[in-house]
């Protein structure tokens, strides 16, 4: 192992890099598409043994740069996503205009996001972890408002509320186990090994539930990863975001959950069950929605629900397949939301029931989406075909029937949802009368690029550089996983096709009307607010007004009783303090007396 000390971890050439954008003026947009790039070489020139240390509080060391078996798969498309969404949002029509003011606040906001999301991937002790992750959440929430609607700002809002609960389970949780770990007399408590709790994967540890800081910790992630029912942030928060900055959101918070789980938990069979559960809740969710953005946040739950079983399933086949899905699942998803955000740029409308009919105007908008929709899916050469169904060999392997057609049968619900619902609606169905050009060169760019890599990830023989740098690679002479065979291909058509043929057998069904799909952030959204104005609020208030008049008259009432001048005849007989004291002694007493009889 080789150690050093002063080198930062890459994410920081993002970070500093953001901050620094907005003084550079004309030319920030150019630096912009170069510093994600300097950072993806600087990410594959660092070897796998160095190590980087710095001394914190004169009597530990943090460990900021590592390599760990998961780091270059997600911090190499942390890098990529950060480019793509860089060019999405480059400001084509100036930094005087709308579109660049916002570019000045969103995209050195975005690169602090992606900058720290790195920083996690190589962070080597669970202190460095932790800053860098709350620094994402300062970041993405600064996304969010950028946007710079009111619904952004209330969305952001309660998006920075509920990160903020999460970081507090999750420093809860660090903070229990290193006491437990300083009483036991270890020497450095903060090593992220130590905060191994997975029953599998790489070198783990147990943990039972007796064990508060691990399912603190544990709880603070699956906050991020958008578990529900902790989960209907995301839903509520990205799409109030600008059509640029959707798009970063899509990629690093959820997948920066996965990694740490897959780091901290690798096996615990729990997560196979939370897992399922996300996939499931997402595609209902997503079939009911109505706002092309909300449709594909729900996919994005949906999506990682599948990673998060892997995990749980725990193997060298389910944790390459999480790794490999979340690579994929960035470039998809981004692309997906790219297409939306094209349209509501171009549109001004988010609205299924207000669209339709775009293929007439948007022809390449329409095919980037219709590529990203068949790469959610899992079609045959494209990326998804090779990722995800690693997750549901594993599922196999193990004999976890289960898990096996629950994603059997959220494959199909994906297809549903996201692979033709999505665009279904947005470009064919009724006729709108909106005929709209395509974007501008710079969108149409971003999502051409991650068409082109949606595409050559899922040709055979072009894969293996993604299967190189997954988690647990193959050893010489052998071969990861083969998706092209016979059954797969069949299998995976024959699903394809029935979940095509009953999209449009139940399209009366599925049309979309003018609703509200209730959600869990209902009950912070409405419930909360609802109960404090009408029945907690007029109980303060009523209370508030006693004690302003108690504390306002108290000095008065106590210098009157105290220093009150002596009246005239017996009853107005001056007191003394003494005197008081032995009359409300009296009292007192008199009341535990009667108090004692009566019980």
């Amino acid at each position: 192992m080789t150690e050093s000390v002063g080198l930062p971890p890459p994410g920081i050439i993002l970070v500093l890099g953001g901050l620094l954008l907005p003084l550079l003026r004309g030319l920030g947009p150019a630096v912009a598409l170069l510093l994600p790039l300097l950072t993806l070489g600087f990410i594959w020139g660092i070897p796998d043994d160095l190590t980087v240390t710095m001394p914190f509080m004169g009597q530990y060391d943090l460990t900021v740069l590592a390599v760990s078996p998961p780091t270059k798969v997600f911090a190499t498309i942390f890098a990529v996503m950060a480019f793509a969404g860089a060019l999405f949002a480059h400001p084509i029509t100036g930094l005087d205009s709308e579109r660049g003011r916002r570019w000045r606040v969103e995209l050195p906001a975005a690169f602090v996001y992606a900058g720290s999301a790195i920083c996690v991937t190589f962070a080597g002790d669970i202190l460095s972890l932790f800053i860098f992750w709350e620094l994402m959440a300062i970041g993405s929430t600064t996304v969010i408002w950028s946007a710079g609607t009111k619904a952004a700002g209330r969305a952001g809002y309660r998006y920075a509320l509920v990160h903020f609960v999460g970081g507090v389970l999750l420093m809860a949780g660090i903070l229990a186990k290193v006491f437990a770990l300083q009483g036991a007399g270890v020497a450095d408590p903060l090593a992220l090994h130590h905060f191994f709790f997975g029953a599998a994967g790489f070198e783990g540890l147990s943990f039972g539930s007796g064990d508060a800081a691990a399912w603190l910790i544990l709880l603070g992630i699956l906050v991020n990863a958008a578990a529900p029912p902790l989960g209907s942030w995301l839903a509520d928060a990205y799409p109030e975001a600008s059509e640029s900055g959707t798009v970063f959101l899509s990629a690093f918070t959820t997948k920066t959950a996965v990694y740490v789980l897959m780091l901290l938990f690798a096996g615990t069979q729990l997560l196979i069950y939370v897992g399922l559960l996300m996939a499931v809740y997402g595609i209902v969710y997503a079939i009911l929605e109505n706002d092309m953005r909300r449709i594909l946040a729900y996919s994005i739950v949906n999506q990682v629900g599948f990673m998060v079983c892997g995990i749980g399933i725990g193997t060298a086949m389910a944790l390459n397949g999480a790794a490999a899905h979340a690579f994929a699942h960035i470039v998809y998803k981004a692309l997906l939301l790219m297409s939306a955000g094209s349209v509501l740029y171009m549109t001004g409308k988010r609205k299924c029931t207000d669209l339709g009919g775009l293929y007439h105007s948007m022809p390449i908008t329409m095919t980037c989406g219709i590529i990203g929709a068949l790469a959610i899916s899992s079609f045959p050469l494209t990326s998804g075909f090779v990722t995800k169904s690693m997750i549901n060999q594993a599922a196999a392997d193990e004999h976890i029937a289960l898990a096996w057609f629950t994603l059997t049968a959220a494959s199909a619900g994906v297809f549903l949802h996201a692979g033709i619902k999505f665009p279904w609606f947005v470009f064919f169905q009724k006729d709108s009368g909106l005929r709209p050009p395509d974007p501008p060169w710079n969108m149409r760019a971003a999502m051409i690029f991650f068409a082109a890599v949606c595409i050559l990830l899922g040709v055979p023989g072009l894969y293996g550089p993604l299967y190189a740098i997954l988690p647990f690679p193959a050893a010489a002479g052998e071969t990861l996983y083969a998706p092209y065979t016979v059954p797969h291909v069949i299998n995976q058509l024959q699903l394809l096709l029935f979940s095509g043929l009953a999209f449009f057998a139940l399209l009366p069904v599925l049309k979309r009307t003018l609703t509200i799909t209730l959600d869990a952030d209902w009950f912070y959204r409405r419930l909360f607010p609802g109960v404090w104005k009408h029945l907690l609020r007029p109980v303060v208030l009523a209370f508030r007004e006693f004690f302003d008049y108690l504390f306002g008259h108290l000095p008065q009432m106590t210098k009157d009783v105290v220093y009150s001048p002596p009246q005239e005849g017996r009853m107005f007989k001056e007191w003394g303090l003494g005197g008081a004291m032995v009359v409300i002694t009296g009292f007192l007493f008199v009341y535990l007396v009667l108090g004692y009889i009566a019980a």
